[in-house]
C-alpha cells in the first residue's frame, strides 16, 4: 500500500476521533464504511459530470425501462437524481438529516441495495441523536475520492486498511475479510499463469468465481493479471460473500470498475449457491480457516444425503469445526467439463487455486470424511499442486499456509502425479508488524516461486540443482495408504488379592449375576458380600492357568455352600477382576480356538498402497510381536466385514524434513557450566 493510500486511509480513520465516546470501537465501520463508500460514488458522479443530464432525464422520461435510460444518460453503472451532493448535504447544519437522507434515497436500485447490507438509516438515526451527523458528513465533504485522485486498485486498498484496521479495534479476525496482497498475487500467478497462451486466444469469455470473496481483491487481482497478458479480454466476476460489510465493499468495487455487480451475491455458500447454473474457467479464494459449519449443517448434510455426487458434497463431509473441504467441494463441482475443439484437441475445463491453512493436508484417518475428501480428489487426478507458505504471512494468524492448485485438465507430463513445492523459506521480513504479519514475500521471490512451479520437472530430476530439496514429485497413489488394525493375544495370570476381592466386592456385573430385578436389593448385596468372603482364604494365591485358577475358586465356594453360578456373564464379571495382563501369561480364546485380542495391545499400521497387507505384517510387524495378527473388522457404515481400510493424507512436512543431529554433549555441557556460574556469581551479589 502506498504512502498516500496509507495517509488517506488514516485520515478517514480519523473520523473515530468524532465518535469516540458515543460509539464503541468495534461499532466504528458501522459509520465510516458506509460514509467511504457514498462519498466515492459521489466523487465518481462529479468527475463524470452527468449529473444535471441525469436529473433533467428523470423529470422528464415518463416510458417504460426508466432505469436503463438513466443510467445510459449517467455513463455509469449507477446513477442518482437527487439534488444533493457531499457538497450541499452539510451546507446547513439544520438539514443536513433530511439532505443526507434524500441523497441516499435516490441512488439507482444497485447502490440503494449496497447501502441497506450496512443498515445505514439505523447510523443516520443515531448520529443525529447524538448531535455528530453535520460534523461526520463535514469531514468525509473534505475528501478527495475521485478516481483521478485514486484509482479503483488503490481503492481497494483503503478499503482493506480501513477493514484491517477495524478488525484490529474489535479483536475480530481480519483475514476473514482479506488476503494479503502479495500473497493473492502469487496465488493468481500459480493459477493463471500455466494458461498465459489460453488467454491470449482470439475471443475468450472467461469466467471467475471466488465463493468467499470477502472485499474482491482476489477477483480484482485476477482481472488484472489477465488485463496484462490480454487488454481486451472479456472478464466476468463472480463472488459470494457472508459478511454484509464486506459484501458491500466488493459490490460497490464492481459497480464502480463497470462490472455486472448483480454477480456478487450476498448469503452463505454452503446452504445456497447463487452461482448454481453456472460453471466457471478459473476459482480461487480464501476460505476462513478452521471455521465450523454447524449453522448450515441442516442444508449440508441434505445435499450430501439426497443428492450425493449430483450435488456439491458427494465426496464426504469433513468434521464439523472445519469447512474447508466444503468450500473445495463446492469450487470442484462448478468445473467447466472437459471437451475437444474441432481439431481435436482438449478444450473447456477449469483451474482453482485456493489457499488454507495444514489441517485439510492430514486430518482425518482413513474412512474419515476428509481422508474420503482427499482420496476422491486424487483418484479423481485433480489435484495438481500443493505449495507450502512461510508462516507470519496472515494478519490475524502467525501459522503456516498451503496453496491448493486443482484442475481437470493437467498437461500431459503432470497427469497422474502431484506437485510439491516447499516456498516456506520464501520471505523477507516486514519493516513493521501488522497484527500477525511480520513476514512477505518480495516481488522476486514471488518470481522465483512461479519458475519453480513452472520447472518443477526438471527440478526434481536434478539432484545438482540449487532449488531440489524444495521440489517433490510424488504419483496420486503414493499418498494412499491402507489402514489396518493389528491385535495381539490378550494373555493373563490369576490372583486373588485385597484388590481382587474389594473389586468383586463392587462389581456391578456380579451383582446382576448374583440376583434378579425381582430380589430384594439387600438380599443380592449379602449374596455378593458371601461370594467375596468365601474367596478370602484363597488371598495372596496365583495361578498360571485359568482352568487352575477356575478348579480353586470353584472349590471355595462350593465348600462355602453357594452355588457356582453359570453363563458368559459371570465368566466375564470373575476374569475381570482376578485375571492381570502378563505377558508371558496364559493366552485366552473365544469360540475355542480363536485367540481374543487385548484391545490395550491395539494398534494400527498404514500400509503402502499396491503393497500386500499380509506381506507388510511379515516383514515390518511379525519380527518385533510374532503373535500378532490383522483384526477383522465391520464397517458401520456397510456392515462388511474389511482387513483394512482405504484412507488419503498428505504428509507435506514429512516429505521436505531435513534431519539435525542433536549438538554434542561437550558442548551442551559446557553452557550448563557457564550457566551454572553465572547463577552463583549473581546470588553472590544478592548476599552481599
Amino acid at each position: 500500500m502506498s504512502n498516500t493510500n496509507q495517509e488517506l486511509a488514516d485520515f478517514i480513520w480519523s473520523v473515530a476521533d468524532l465518535l469516540r465516546g458515543d460509539y464503541k470501537r468495534s461499532e466504528y465501520a458501522k459509520v465510516i464504511l458506509p460514509l467511504t463508500v457514498l462519498r466515492r460514488f459521489d466523487c465518481v458522479m462529479e468527475e463524470k459530470g452527468t449529473r444535471e443530464a441525469v436529473r433533467a432525464r428523470a423529470a422528464s422520461y415518463t416510458g417504460d425501462r426508466k432505469d436503463a435510460v438513466l443510467l445510459a444518460t449517467a455513463g455509469l453503472p449507477f446513477y442518482n437524481t437527487s439534488e444533493q451532493s457531499f457538497k450541499t448535504i452539510g451546507s446547513d447544519d439544520k438539514r443536513v438529516y433530511e439532505n443526507l437522507k434524500d441523497f441516499i434515497r435516490w441512488f439507482s436500485p444497485e447502490v440503494t441495495e449496497i447501502i441497506d447490507r450496512y443498515d445505514f438509516h439505523i447510523q443516520i438515526e443515531r448520529l443525529k441523536e447524538s448531535g455528530l451527523l453535520y460534523q461526520v458528513v463535514q469531514k468525509f465533504a473534505a475528501i478527495d475520492l475521485s478516481p483521478q485522485k485514486v484509482n479503483n486498485h488503490d481503492m481497494g486498498y483503503v478499503f482493506e486498511e480501513l477493514i484491517r484496521k477495524f478488525a484490529d479495534a474489535s479483536n475480530e479476525t481480519a483475514g476473514e475479510h482479506f488476503t494479503p496482497r502479495e500473497v493473492v498475487k502469487l496465488m493468481v500467478e500459480l493459477l493463471l499463469g500455466p494458461d498465459d497462451a489460453v488467454i491470449r486466444r482470439p475471443g475468450q469469455v472467461i469466467d471467475i468465481l471466488d465463493p468467499a470473496c470477502g472485499t474482491g481483491g482476489m477477483l480484482a487481482a485476477a482481472e488484472e493479471h489477465i488485463r496484462d497478458i490480454k487488454p481486451g479480454a472479456r472478464v466476468n466476476l463472480y463472488g459470494q460473500e457472508i459478511n454484509a460489510e464486506s459484501y458491500a465493499i466488493c459490490r460497490s468495487d464492481m459497480l464502480l470498475k463497470g462490472h455486472t455487480a448483480g454477480n456478487i451475491r450476498f448469503g452463505n455458500t454452503f446452504t445456497r449457491d447463487w452461482h448454481d447454473d453456472r460453471k466457471f474457467s478459473y476459482m480461487l479464494a480464501n476460505p476462513p480457516f478452521g471455521v465450523e459449519w454447524k449453522k448450515a449443517e441442516k442444508a449440508v448434510r441434505e445435499e450430501h444425503d439426497e443428492r450425493g455426487f449430483d450435488g456439491r458434497f458427494g465426496a464426504g463431509l469433513p468434521r464439523i469445526n472445519d469447512g474447508s473441504f466444503l468450500f473445495l467441494q463446492h469450487m470442484l463441482h462448478k468445473m467447466k467439463p472437459l471437451t475437444k475443439d474441432e481439431n481435436g484437441e482438449l478444450a473447456g475445463g477449469s483451474r482453482i487455486a485456493v489457499v488454507f491453512n495444514g489441517s485439510p493436508l492430514f486430518t482425518g484417518s482413513a474412512g474419515s470424511g476428509e481422508s474420503e475428501i482427499r482420496r476422491w480428489i486424487l483418484e479423481h487426478d485433480y489435484l495438481e499442486a500443493i505449495v507450502g507458505l512461510p508462516d507470519q504471512l496472515f494478519y490475524n494468524t502467525g501459522i503456516s499456509t498451503y496453496f491448493w492448485i486443482l484442475t481437470n485438465r493437467k498437461p500431459k507430463h503432470r497427469r497422474g502425479k502431484v506437485v510439491m513445492l516447499d516456498a516456506r523459506g520464501e520471505w523477507v521480513k516486514r519493516r513493521k508488524s501488522l497484527g500477525e504479519k511480520r513476514k512477505e514475500i518480495s516481488e522476486e521471490q514471488i518470481r522465483g516461486i512461479c519458475a519453480m512451479y513452472r520447472d518443477a520437472e526438471q527440478i526434481a530430476a536434478d539432484p545438482n540443482h540449487a532449488d531440489h530439496a524444495k521440489v517433490k514429485i510424488l504419483r496420486n497413489e503414493e499418498y494412499g495408504y491402507q489402514r489396518i488394525t493389528v491385535d495381539r493375544p490378550l494373555r493373563l495370570r490369576f490372583e486373588i488379592t485385597e484388590e481382587t476381592l474389594a473389586e468383586l466386592a463392587s462389581s456391578a456385573s456380579l451383582q446382576r449375576v448374583l440376583g434378579d430385578k425381582k430380589m430384594d436389593p439387600e438380599e443380592v448385596a449379602k449374596r455378593q458380600e458371601q461370594f467375596v468372603t468365601a474367596l478370602r482364604p484363597l488371598a495372596g494365591q496365583v495361578w498360571s492357568r485359568k482352568s487352575d485358577a477356575w478348579d480353586a475358586l470353584h472349590a471355595a465356594v462350593t465348600a462355602a455352600g453357594l452355588i457356582w453360578p453359570s453363563g458368559a456373564a459371570f465368566q466375564k464379571a470373575l476374569r475381570d477382576a482376578v485375571g492381570v495382563r502378563d505377558p508371558k501369561g496364559e493366552v485366552q480364546y473365544v469360540k475355542g480356538t480363536q485367540p481374543e485380542h487385548d484391545p490395550d495391545l491395539r494398534d494400527a499400521e498404514n500400509v503402502p498402497m499396491g503393497q500386500k497387507i499380509d506381506d507388510y505384517l511379515a516383514e515390518e510387524v511379525t519380527p518385533h510381536v510374532e503373535d500378532a495378527w490383522i483384526a477383522e473388522l465391520k464397517n458401520p457404515k456397510t456392515k462388511l466385514t474389511e482387513r483394512y481400510k482405504v484412507g488419503y493424507e498428505i504428509p507435506f512436512t514429512r516429505h521436505f524434513y531435513v534431519y539435525e543431529p542433536p549438538r554434542p554433549l561437550a558442548e551442551i555441557d559446557a553452557d550448563l557450566k557457564s550457566l551454572e556460574a553465572e547463577i552463583q556469581a549473581l546470588l553472590g551479589e544478592v548476599t552481599e
